[in-house]
């Protein structure tokens, strides 16, 4: 099958923004799409401001984020952090400021790439707690249409340029960011052939949180040591499995002090506490509010 024959075809924008759309925490500066055949050189010498430009024998820096998606083809990366990879069809991967990085699609295939770049301190501080490092640019997301249309959006809204552009760009990029966030985690836990019962897990929490169910009775149902399925629960859900059935109660409790007139009480028992002067330290823990403050403030007869 003939990959990627036609000819290099370049769709891109370069964008400014004004002072209060710094102030909004992300704001994007590039956006576009291109496609290289095969024996094509890469990258094009057309259609790219000169800051943008960069020699595959050298590499470049760039002053911003840049989240590139290569939906056909392959290629190689590799930057400061990160060593020489393979980069295949349904990769995503991320260019990070002041990192040294190099990149270019394999002739043997071209490639077909969309890009955004954008900076801002709403990504610094996803990057500063860790969502995002240098030494793994690299998400593995698969081709998919959303995807491909969340580009093609932002393309139209660069275009476009109507008032608030830039806010509706930093949409596009979070939401990208999410999905590439969560799919290459998930794309991990296919591998370790245990989201079933992760999944499994999550659905007995959800329907025995009024009884006394213990998270280790729960590993031993799914075959697995307690220490390996805490971990790996945790690594999946962000939660603790004894972490996860408290949440499960407290948002139960919270719907029932909000659409109820049952008692504190009567409460703490339906939710799973079975001792409601714990069920009072956990909730105002959690929330900040104590139970009966929570119910007032909900029922909109304030404090």
């Amino acid at each position: 099958m003939k990959i990627l024959a036609e000819k290099q075809s370049i769709h891109c924008r370069y964008l400014i923004a004004n002072e209060q759309d710094l102030q909004w925490g992300l704001t994007v500066t590039t956006v576009g799409k291109q496609k290289l055949g095969i024996n094509e050189t890469y990258p094009p010498k057309d259609g790219h401001p000169m800051r943008y430009l960069f020699s595959t024998e050298q590499g470049r820096v760039l002053d911003e984020y840049q989240l590139l998606y290569i939906i056909q083809g392959s290629g190689i990366f590799t930057s400061t952090s990160c060593g020489l990879t393979s980069i295949n069809t349904g990769n995503m991967f991320m260019l990070f400021p002041g990192e040294w990085h190099n990149y270019k699609s394999n002739p043997v295939t071209g490639w077909e790439e969309y890009w955004i770049g954008f900076k801002g301190e709403n990504i610094d501080n996803r990057v500063k707690n860790g969502f995002f490092n240098k030494e793994n640019p690299i998400f593995n997301v698969g081709v998919l249409d959303e995807v491909v249309q969340l580009y093609n959006q932002g393309i139209l809204i660069a275009i476009e340029q109507k008032t608030g552009f830039q806010q509706m760009l930093a949409g596009i990029v979070n939401h990208l960011l999410g999905i590439a966030f969560s799919l290459n985690k998930y794309a991990g836990f296919e591998n370790m052939e245990v989201i079933n019962h992760i999944n499994k897990a999550k659905i007995i929490f959800s329907e025995n949180f009024q009884k006394d169910v213990k998270p280790e009775e729960i590993a031993k149902q799914l075959n697995m040591s307690y220490s390996c399925f805490r971990r790996i629960f945790k690594e999946y859900t962000g939660f603790a499995p004894a972490q996860y059935l408290q949440e499960i109660r407290i948002q139960h409790a919270k719907e029932l002090l909000t659409n109820t007139n049952l008692n504190i009480k009567e409460i703490a028992f339906e939710s799973g506490f079975e001792n409601p002067e714990y069920f009072f330290t956990a909730f105002k823990k959690k929330t900040g509010y104590t139970p009966l403050k929570y119910r007032n403030f909900t029922q909109g007869k304030g404090f």
